[in-house]
């Protein structure tokens, strides 16, 4: 078994973190130090907590340009992307420490008796974030800070792929003053991630990544009746009714499936148009397509970085390859990206036509920049198909029509719909999927929720 784990950056192939795996001393000593300071954070006034966790956030934002390197570095974001995401880490993680107070205060009991009833929200105790490497901050955010806001300590596993962001982030955390203990990481491979996911001293996990993972982790935890956030893959469809603003969808559309170089579990990867306006959406999309500039993402210039690694690359291209075989058409022109090259993990964008639901890319969850977009003929028609799909996170209807857009969400099987915008994540919303993509929810007064225990309160005065 390795000691050690090696991070290679996907700009070049290079080494770029090298860090040791905690062995089991190490990880014994961080639950204990985690359940010790949790009972006296639980103490904590909500008020304080908040103060505290504020501070924290801007220390992690006046670091940003640290962060954003970091994250370039390891996953291979383009630098003029990259300090997005600790903006929106700062906005989520200000918005859940903002609705605490309200979140987490008593529920009184609905009337129908003389005694004095009351719900209280508890904390559960240890809380353990296991983080993907696609969006490193913004993915961890979701359940970090409303654990800590609750009163529970948080241990955070991050990916191998994006160690720093941890190491960042609990560095940020320590010099704004929350106490040891209450916020810690560990670098853990498979085996002891699945130890601590045992663990009785963890009393909820919130795991972000792939199906698979996400079974790996219920199975772990299978008998220990302790709660279980699964965020896990997607495959989320889009639909241009005949009526919606083409141009602007299709600046949206093109934006959603090739950002972050299509590797977001939210990104847009099926797109069906209404029929008497496709070709001019696919016009459209083709234009946009062909301005993304592949390559170094350090670059300034660079607008499309490579994916995570080249076996990635590889995976990518067979999908494309595969549906080429099976009939689609790529009308995405190679010429505008010499940078694309077998063997690496610099991969062009893929705008697919004349695909159906027998191909790959219309089924499953393809993790880079390949959308495939099909003409339909009716509202009835896009919902079946926005349906054919084992997968569940978001879904998007452009249309001027409000209340069609509403019928259209009521039946599409979805964990969050949007309407002219799509691969956004609103921290005021209830983050959810439904079928492969997950159960739990994060984020909003609802995400308190899996975060704490409720008591109930029943008093009788003597």
């Amino acid at each position: 078994m390795s000691q050690e784990f090696i991070t290679i950056s996907p700009i070049d192939g290079r080494e770029a973190v090298r860090r040791p795996y905690a062995n089991e001393q190490q990880i014994q000593a961080i639950l204990h130090q985690a359940c010790a300071a949790q009972r006296q954070w639980q103490d904590v006034d909500v008020l304080e907590r908040a103060r505290v966790l504020t501070q924290a956030v801007e220390r992690f934002v006046a670091a940003k340009s640290d962060i954003a390197q970091a994250i370039t570095t390891q996953m291979g974001r383009p630098s003029r992307h990259a300090p997005l995401e600790v903006d929106g880490f700062a906005a989520r993680a200000r918005h859940m420490i903002a609705i605490a107070p309200y979140a987490l205060q008593p529920v009184a009991a609905a009337p129908g008796s003389d005694r004095e009833r009351f719900i209280r929200r508890e904390p559960i105790g240890v809380t353990l974030t296991i983080a993907p490497w696609n969006y490193p901050l913004l993915t961890a955010v979701n359940s970090i800070v409303p654990a800590l806001m609750a009163g529970n300590a948080v241990i955070l596993k991050h990916s191998e792929q994006t160690p720093l962001c941890a190491e960042l982030m609990h560095t940020a955390f320590m010099e704004a003053g929350l106490p040891a203990g209450v916020f810690s990481y560990v670098h853990a491979d498979h085996a002891t991630t699945q130890r601590l996911v045992r663990a009785p001293e963890v009393g909820f996990v919130s795991f972000t990544g792939s199906v698979r993972g996400g079974r790996a982790v219920e199975e772990s935890a299978a008998g220990r009746f302790i709660g279980v956030g699964l965020e896990l893959g997607g495959n989320d469809p889009a639909y241009v009714r005949g009526d919606a603003d083409i141009e602007a969808a299709a600046e949206s559309l093109v934006d959603g499936a090739f950002f972050n170089a299509g590797q977001s579990c939210c990104g847009i990867q099926r797109i069906y148009v209404a029929r008497r306006v496709h070709d001019a959406f696919i016009e459209q999309a083709a234009v946009l397509t062909n301005r993304y500039v592949l390559g170094d993402p350090r670059d300034p210039a660079t607008t499309l970085g490579p994916v995570v690694r080249a076996a990635a690359a590889q995976g990518v291209r067979e999908v494309v390859e595969q549906a080429v075989r099976q009939g689609a058409r790529n009308v995405a022109d190679a010429a505008y990206f010499p940078a694309a090259r077998a063997g690496s993990a610099y991969v062009a964008p893929a705008l697919l036509t004349h695909v159906d639901h027998t191909m790959r890319i219309m089924r499953d969850e393809c993790f880079g920049p390949v959308v495939g977009v099909m003409p339909v003929d009716s509202d009835d028609e896009a919902v079946s198909l926005m349906n054919d799909s084992p997968y569940g996170l978001t879904a998007a209807v452009y249309t001027r029509d409000r209340e069609a857009a509403i019928g259209i969400g009521q039946r599409v099987h979805t964990g969050t719909f949007f309407m002219n915008r799509c691969d956004y994540l609103d921290p005021g919303l209830a983050w959810t999927g439904v079928k492969d993509s997950g159960r739990g929810v994060s984020l909003s007064v609802l995400g308190y929720e899996q975060l704490t225990r409720p008591k109930s309160f029943h008093l009788r005065m003597a």
